[in-house]
């Protein structure tokens, strides 16, 4: 999947959330979206780095012990 797929992905979920919510206006959403799009992303990225956090950490960018603190956050340690 390229970036550009996963710009779409993101903008059709955006897209569907604002469908749902009936005209209501939304708030927080930066942080809800950034919750629930890096849980998953550190869960496929652990999986691949076959639970290595020093990789996980430099695939991601991420400081080893900023990943760490993540995996406690999301209970998946």
């Amino acid at each position: 999947m390229s970036k550009q797929a996963i710009e779409t992905c993101v903008r059709e979920s955006v897209e569907s959330y604002f469908a749902d919510m009936n005209g209501i206006e939304p708030s927080g959403m930066h942080p809800m979206m950034m919750a629930v799009m890096e849980k998953p992303l550190i869960e496929a990225v652990m999986l691949r780095a076959k639970q290595n956090q020093s990789k996980a950490a430099q695939w991601l960018g991420l400081n080893r012990n900023t990943l760490r603190k993540k995996l406690l956050d999301y209970d998946l340690l």
